[in-house]
């Protein structure tokens, strides 16, 4: 083939693939539509390979395009049970329609238009979490220097950086995209040809069919095919869906601690019967349903998620009870839509710094950072300057007394106190100025010097990484969907061929 005639090909199949493509979106790729598909590739091959007589090719194409448009039409029956398809098109093209099964059973069928519609929803899936994240990314570059308490076991622990701990947030969905095209990969293999468990004595051409089905590869082992391998994909789905959930839920959670608080650094724009909702009984109350019912959505999600584990344990390999595309096809949509509310939820929260640096200033969030620097410029021993450190926070309470307040000669006493067992003579190392600027949060935050850490060089190079790995799960999802939709216009275009007598 030349170079021009080669490339005037491949512009006459891109623009019939994203013509194509329109066409399906609207249609929508249900178990009837693959059907119709395999049907097509199967007649397609099985006459270029003289499995089936090319005379005979225009009357059970003709018969195809006649169920699949009845299908279209609004209302009709799109059947997906291979015993239903077929009575359909041997009326529509006589028995010699039923020529196309040779080599093929429900079961190889099944499991291939499973496999496609589970490829669609991981796609979906991938794209939305992209979206969410791009939302996510792009406020931790935001609040890189908003400087907030964060929390362990439910109690401020640290001052941070709000936009450093919604990176660690989204580093959490950057391995759930992994896992997602971990998974694609291997749910991206064409069962056709493998009949009901050991291949045919009609030497099909699977290779071909996978190609014209947008499928990767195939799967290698017909046994595999429909007995292990379609089993065992729909349990690997339902953990990714449940690791994004548990992801957003504790997101979610993080929030609604806030609202316990009674001026929180954190909430909703209260936006009336969309975020929040003034209780009916209690006028300074706003619930924030956005976050309640969010949450609600992906406790419903995650109940789905067991479905495919609960289904596919103690059956003998092949049944069909893991299988089903429409209890599984509403899992991943589920977690689809969870993480569209997920993204409002982002869009509508207000960060409110003064207040987070008050609460930060309010309590002892800082206390640790006296024991470090006693120990990385003094070479204190840094049990010794965690118990100093611990006795100005005892004291402090119990005297009602707030960090940047706390009196360097009481501090001074402190360290004398503590020191007696080791050096009486010892002296508090720290200057007044040095002991108060360790105490103050915003330096702490901005003192880090890990790697990882929320200081700025890092969060300016870190944001940049999750961007850049964003563009490449956007990337990634765009070949696979133009992959899937190329294949499927040049599968059309070689089957209208056979329509011509």
């Amino acid at each position: 083939m030349t170079g021009s005639y080669q490339k005037f090909w491949t512009g006459v199949t891109l623009v019939f693939a994203c013509s194509w493509a329109v066409a399906q979106k609207n249609a929508g790729r249900d178990q009837f539509f693959w059907l119709g598909q395999i049907n097509k590739a199967s007649a397609v091959i099985n006459v270029d390979e003289g499995l089936l007589e090319r005379e005979k090719a225009p009357k059970i194409a003709a018969g195809i395009v006649k169920v699949m448009a009845d299908g279209d039409k609004p209302g009709a029956a799109r059947p997906f049970r291979v015993v239903e398809f077929e009575p359909l098109l041997i009326s529509a093209a006589g028995q010699e329609a039923s020529l196309l099964h040779a080599g093929r059973s429900s079961q190889d069928m099944f499991a291939t238009y499973r496999a496609a519609i589970m490829r669609d929803n991981l796609l979906d899936l991938a794209d939305q979490l992209t979206k969410t994240s791009e939302t996510l990314v792009r406020l931790s570059e935001k609040h890189a220097q908003t400087i907030v308490p964060n929390y362990t076991n439910g109690i401020a622990a640290q001052p941070n950086s709000l936009g450093h701990a919604w990176l660690g947030h989204a580093a959490g969905f950057e391995r759930d995209a992994q896992r997602i095209r971990e998974a694609y990969a291997r749910i991206d293999r064409s069962p056709m040809g493998t009949t009901v468990l050991n291949g045919s004595s009609w030497p099909l051409n699977r290779t071909r069919m996978a190609n014209y089905l947008g499928f990767e590869t195939i799967v290698d082992n017909a046994y595999d095919a429909a007995q292990i391998s379609s089993s065992e994909y729909p349990v690997e789905v339902s953990a990714i869906v449940t690791s994004i959930g548990l992801h957003t839920g504790h997101f979610i959670q993080d929030v609604m601690s806030q609202y316990g608080q009674i001026r929180p650094w954190i909430f909703l724009v209260p936006l009336r019967f969309v975020n929040t909702q003034i209780s009916s009984a209690m006028p300074q109350k706003q619930n924030p349903i956005l976050l309640t019912e969010t949450r609600r959505e992906i406790s419903s999600t995650l109940a789905l998620a067991m479905g495919p584990l609960m289904r596919a344990h103690n059956i003998t390999p092949g049944m069909q009870d893991p299988k089903e595309e429409s209890s599984n096809t509403e899992m991943v949509q589920s977690a689809v839509q969870f993480l569209k509310r997920f993204d409002r939820i982002l869009n509508a929260l207000v960060v409110d710094p003064d207040r987070a640096l008050e609460e930060l200033n309010s309590d002892w969030t800082a206390s640790q950072e006296l024991a470090d620097v006693l120990m990385r410029k003094y070479k204190v021993p840094f049990r010794v300057g965690h118990h100093f450190s611990t006795d100005i926070v005892k004291h402090a309470k119990q005297h009602n007394i707030k960090p940047l307040d706390f009196p360097y000669a009481e501090a001074k006493r402190i360290y004398k106190e503590v020191m007696k067992e080791f050096d009486p003579q010892m002296e508090l190392p720290m200057s007044e100025v040095e002991f108060k600027s360790t105490l103050n949060p915003v330096a702490i935050v901005q003192n880090r010097a890990t790697v990882g850490g929320p200081q700025a060089s890092e969060m300016k190079r870190m944001v940049a990484l999750a961007k850049d790995k964003l563009k490449d799960q956007q990337k990634w999802t765009t070949e696979k969907r133009q992959k899937i939709n190329q294949s499927l216009a040049l599968l059309e275009k070689d089957f209208q061929r056979l329509l011509q007598p």
